[in-house]
């Protein structure tokens, strides 16, 4: 293991470490908002809606984020859609994340008791207002472990943004292999930057689920 080179191109792995996780947080930040919208229009039976959320949830799960990325990155330029890596990884990671979260909301916002909404609707609130005010908080907390392994599973998931020449993580060791040949060196600093990346992240979701249960949501 050379020390001398993993400290020459640490900045390189710093930059490429933020610019994954700035990519990954955004598009998990719209996957998340993707997904609540589909659990909730799930949730309102409103028949249209709910069969082109289920077909979106069925086509974003079932297929890999590399084809997605193909398809938002070399086929949407066909009609004249063009963006770049950084978008189309958003993008990429919004549409297939969208798909798990809202499967995660679905599930949480069913278990509440339906009583509870029939009883707020009753004394006068809304159903937005019913919504948002019982049903989503104990969902949030009754979601909150599924929420967090599909946070952990999506940021796994940006290593492939390479493949549209983001120069992420991936990208960077892979460059730095071909030009180097310094595999071992290369893999440890990759390997490390994730770990530094995945468990905060793992922590601060056992965290947050610990708060909303201490505070009574979900129980």
């Amino acid at each position: 293991m050379d020390w001398g080179y993993i400290q020459n191109v640490l900045p390189l792995y710093g930059k490429a470490a933020w610019l994954t996780l700035r990519t990954g947080a955004a598009g998990i930040l719209l996957a998340a908002i993707v997904g609540l919208l589909c659990a909730a229009a799930s949730h309102w039976r409103v028949p249209v809606l709910r069969r082109i959320t289920s077909a979106y949830v069925e086509i974003s799960r079932n297929t890999p984020l590399l084809i997605q990325l193909f398809f938002i990155y070399y086929g949407l330029p066909k009609i004249g859609i063009r963006t770049r890596p950084e978008a189309c990884g958003i993008l990429g990671l919004a549409f297939l994340g969208g798909g798990y979260m809202a499967e995660a909301f679905r599930s949480g916002i069913e278990a509440v008791d339906r009583i509870q909404e029939e009883s707020a609707l009753s004394l006068g609130l809304t159903r937005l207002q019913t919504f948002l005010h019982v049903i989503l908080p104990q969902a949030a907390a009754i979601s909150a472990p599924a929420f967090m392994a599909n946070v952990v599973f999506l940021m796994k998931e940006t290593s492939v943004f390479s493949a549209v020449s983001l120069m992420d993580l991936m990208f960077t060791a892979k460059d730095q292999i071909g030009l180097y040949y310094r595999t071992a060196e290369n893999l440890f600093l990759l390997v490390g930057a994730y770990l530094l990346i995945l468990l905060p992240l793992s922590m601060l979701g056992s965290v947050w689920e610990r708060r909303l249960r201490y505070a009574g949501f979900g129980t």
